[in-house]
């Protein structure tokens, strides 16, 4: 008959043991590489595919009086 809670407990442990060494596919390590916009008066980076208004947003909080072009120098919008 079988297929009581503990054959189900070792049946999923068995199936997590396989899942566990199968390699992982985080974005972490692409999204780090992407950060490419940089600041220059702070150095606080940014994806390359930021938009003018979150840029924008960031020079009004931190660094107000500025302009993209003062701190975003090398950015062109998409």
């Amino acid at each position: 008959m079988g297929g009581g809670n503990a054959q189900k407990a070792a049946m999923a442990r068995e199936r997590k043991a396989k899942a566990a060494g199968a390699e992982a596919k985080s974005q972490l390590k692409v999204n780090e590489n992407a950060k490419n916009v940089q600041c220059s008066i702070c150095r606080q980076t940014f994806l390359l595919t930021i938009r003018e208004k979150a840029l924008q947003e960031h020079i009004d909080s931190k660094h107000s009086g500025k302009t993209i072009a003062d701190c975003f120098a090398s950015w062109k919008p998409q």
